[in-house]
Order: structure tokens, then C-alpha cells, then sequence
């Protein structure tokens, strides 16, 4: 691809089976698979072989699967027509704190039409706890959903201990597979799955939904006699073959490259600490997808990151709450209590070469500290305390300065002073506790502020 690619999560590059399969298709698959004559039936016969090898690749029936305009259609459709289908046992909603924004905005959608929806939290690894999910089912709940893994952070959530739950609950379980399903099919006994073809080499613009037999569902808006009435439209049956072409052939490179991948991630997360001061690496370092790490910095503008290593040749992703088009932190990163400043998501192709993991090693060091120097972050080494406490007004400026102007300062009060940070940045109020955790000083808490929010930290070191 003529420079690093290390944002797979985003978007995989079109698998080449995926391309030999959309191209011999389109001559073939461009008619209406509903017609009887010949140009018809041959293209129901691709549109049906295709269904078959997605469904195996999923672990459900061939008739359990339909293919939608998206993922996020998928999403959207599955958990309507789910919550639809139970509405006699109530309106209660349960979703992970994590999820992909399609399951939040369509849980935000279902809340603002009366229904009720419970956020189950996730530790400082990005897991959900079996018991404390458990415990957010209740009588009148409708659907539940977890992804299999997360997008940002890689965690790989308790899928099938969540299922057995659910099941002894009597409420059906959605799990979103969009991350994971390159690499397996999804354990437990859901009830519903949904999946993203670009995620896995296939084309944008084809998602698939697998409803158990049995699963109560009422398919939403108007009725539609394609796709089981579960998906209108047209099928895109050129795109649909490549993109069940892509998902058996990622499977069956998966065996190998899986082990590859996981060594090469394993080497970031345990060399960027060493190479670049002041970073936290994020997610659980077991229980995570193979080819997915994230990692976040202190004192940086994690847009301006992106910025400098795609100028030097990658191409990552962040979750960071730094960027000059929002103030709020990312969702997962805020759920989880972790760095939010700085992050760096790196998600490695299939066929990734070690030189240039190697080479991103070496570029990685001199961005952050080009990007530090910049932002006037504050060097190391101890500073004779002034003051047995400060006030810093960082009110109207964006993250990472007002944690700079932290850090700068905390040399300049005696061990057990406090330093007084008043910040109205939405992500000051993860990243200073984060930054205390990191830097082993102490988090006393938030205040009230005529303006903004006042963060008092005391100095123990």
C-alpha cells in the first residue's frame, strides 16, 4: 500500500480475494435475484452461496442471516426489531458503557421513546464484570447488548458468560462482532449478531444480521419482502459476494497470522513504555484481540500525533479526547478511567512486516517529544518547593494543557501541598486523576468553580 496502514479497526484494505470475487460478480449478480429467468436465477444462486459461507463463518443457519446496507444498519435494525419483538415484557434496555457509538445511539433513540436503558461499567481494563451485568437484568428487560471486542482498546469481552446470563435470565443477548469476526466465530449463545464488512476486507456497504430461530423480532419501518423483511432494498449482490469471499478467506489466514500479529503488538506494548516517558498502555494485555493495541501520552496533543506520524508514513487511529473538533473525551477511554491525552490506537493488517512495526518504533520517540517540546510540556527533575499550595487558571484551554500546567507546578509546593487546577475542559476531568495515578501523586477530588471545575491534587512525591 506504499506506506504503513496500522488502522485496520477503522477500515481493512480490500482483501484481494474480496476483489477477484466483486470483480467476476458483477458480471454475474447484477440481476434482480427475486426473478425466475435465467439472469435472475444466477444471481440468486451467488447471492445464496454467499449466505451460506457468511453463516458458517458466524456459527448460525444460512436462514438466521440477512445482509443490510451497513454495520451500523445492522446494529440499528437488530436491536429495534429485538426490542420490538419483546415489547409485552417491557422496555428495559442493557447495554456495555463501552459499546460501539451505533448500539449508544440507538440506546440514546430508544430512551428518548420512553424506554429505559442501563449502562453496565467496565474495570480500568475495559471488561465488563460477569456479575455486575448479571445484576443489571431485570423483569422488563427487553434485549441486552455486548460487543465481542472492544474497537478502541481491543479488550475482548465475557461473550459467553454474559449469554449463560442472559439465557437464565430469559433475555435475549445482541452481541456486535464487527472487531472480532476476522478471527473466529463468536462463543456463547447469543441471539443476535451483528458484523461490518470493511472491518474484515470486504467492501463498505454491506453488514449482516444473524436472528436466532426462536428470538422473538419485529422488523421495523416499512415492510420490505427482501432479506426476510429484515433488510430493504436492493441487494448489492456484487459486493455481498466479495465481502462473504473476504470474511472465508480472513479466516483462513487468521490461524496463522493471529500468533504473528500478537507477537508484534506484544513488542509495541512493551517497548513504547521503555522508548517514550510518561505513557500508559490501555486495555487488558491478555483477554484482547491479536493485532490491536492502544497506548496514550502525557503532555501531548494526541491530533497532532496522528498529524506528525502520518507525516512520517503511518497511518493510526486515536481515541483521544484532543482533537480541535470536540471537548469531550472518548466514550470508552472516559468509561474505563484511563489516559485519555495522547491515546494512539495502532491495529495491524494482515500481513503486517516486522520492519515496519520496527520502524514505527523508532519514529514513535521523536514525535512525542518533538510534539512536548512544543506544547512547552515540562522536563524532569526536582524543583524547590515555594508555595504550600497553587491555584493554576487553565480555564478556557483545551487538553493536554491544562495537565502541563499541572505538572509544571507540582515541584513548586512541598510534599503534602495541593495544587489547585480550574479547567472547564470536559477531559480534565479524566485526565488529572489519571495523570495523578501515573505520576503516584494523590487525586483529592473535584470542587465546585464559579466557572468550570476545580481539581485539587496533593503532592506526596
Amino acid at each position: 500500500m506504499g506506506v504503513p496502514y496500522f488502522d485496520v479497526a477503522s477500515s481493512a484494505p480490500l482483501h484481494p480475494v474480496a476483489r477477484q470475487a466483486l470483480q467476476a460478480s458483477l458480471d454475474e449478480g447484477w440481476a434482480d435475484p427475486a426473478r425466475l429467468y435465467r439472469e435472475g436465477r444466477r444471481a440468486r444462486m451467488l447471492l445464496d452461496a454467499a449466505r451460506e459461507a457468511a453463516a458458517e463463518a458466524v456459527g448460525c443457519r444460512p436462514d438466521e442471516l440477512v445482509f443490510t446496507s451497513s454495520g451500523t444498519r445492522a446494529v440499528h435494525s437488530g436491536i429495534a426489531g429485538a426490542l420490538a419483538g419483546r415489547r409485552r415484557t417491557g422496555r428495559h434496555l442493557v447495554v456495555s458503557a463501552v459499546e460501539h457509538s451505533s448500539v449508544l445511539h440507538a440506546a440514546a433513540t430508544h430512551e428518548s421513546a420512553g424506554g429505559t436503558v442501563t449502562e453496565v461499567p467496565v474495570d480500568r481494563a475495559g471488561s465488563v464484570s460477569v456479575e455486575a451485568y448479571a445484576d443489571a437484568l431485570r423483569e422488563d428487560t427487553a434485549l441486552a447488548c455486548l460487543q465481542s471486542a472492544n474497537h478502541e482498546v481491543g479488550t475482548e469481552q465475557p461473550v459467553a458468560e454474559v449469554a449463560e446470563a442472559c439465557r437464565a435470565a430469559g433475555v435475549p443477548l445482541l452481541v456486535d462482532a464487527a472487531q472480532s469476526l476476522a478471527w473466529g466465530p463468536v462463543p456463547g449463545d447469543w441471539s443476535v449478531l451483528t458484523g461490518s464488512a470493511h472491518k474484515w476486507g470486504g467492501p463498505a456497504g454491506v453488514g449482516l444480521l444473524a436472528v436466532r430461530k426462536g428470538v422473538r423480532f419485529a422488523p421495523q419501518g416499512p415492510s420490505d419482502e427482501r432479506e426476510s423483511g429484515r433488510a430493504a432494498g436492493f441487494e448489492n449482490i456484487p459486493a455481498i459476494v466479495a465481502a462473504a469471499a473476504a470474511l472465508r478467506a480472513v479466516r483462513a489466514e487468521a490461524a496463522a497470522e493471529a500468533p504473528r500479529l500478537r507477537e508484534l503488538t506484544e513488542r509495541i506494548r512493551a517497548r513504547v513504555p521503555e522508548l517514550v516517558p510518561d505513557v500508559e498502555v490501555v486495555g487488558d494485555p491478555v483477554r484482547r484481540l491479536p493485532h490491536l493495541l492502544t497506548f496514550s501520552c502525557l503532555y501531548v496533543d494526541g491530533e497532532t500525533v496522528l498529524h506528525e506520524l502520518d507525516r512520517a508514513g503511518f497511518s493510526v487511529s486515536s481515541g483521544s479526547s484532543c482533537t480541535s473538533s470536540t471537548l469531550t473525551p472518548s466514550h470508552v477511554l472516559r468509561a474505563m478511567g484511563v489516559l485519555s491525552e495522547g491515546n494512539v490506537r495502532v491495529s495491524l493488517p494482515l500481513g503486517t512486516p516486522e520492519e515496519d512495526v520496527e520502524r514505527f518504533l523508532e519514529v514513535l520517540p521523536g514525535v512525542v517529544s518533538d510534539v512536548r517540546r512544543k506544547l512547552g510540556a515540562p522536563e524532569a527533575g526536582p524543583r524547590p518547593a515555594a508555595s504550600e499550595s497553587l491555584v493554576v487558571d487553565s480555564l478556557g484551554k483545551l487538553c493536554p494543557i491544562p495537565v502541563i500546567e499541572l505538572a509544571k507546578v507540582i515541584g513548586d509546593v512541598p510534599v503534602g501541598g495541593t495544587v489547585t487546577v480550574l479547567a472547564d475542559d470536559e477531559a480534565a476531568r479524566l485526565d488529572i486523576p489519571a495523570w495523578c495515578a501515573m505520576r503516584g501523586q494523590e487525586y483529592v477530588g473535584e470542587e465546585r468553580a464559579e466557572r468550570g471545575a476545580a481539581y485539587v491534587v496533593r503532592r506526596l512525591s
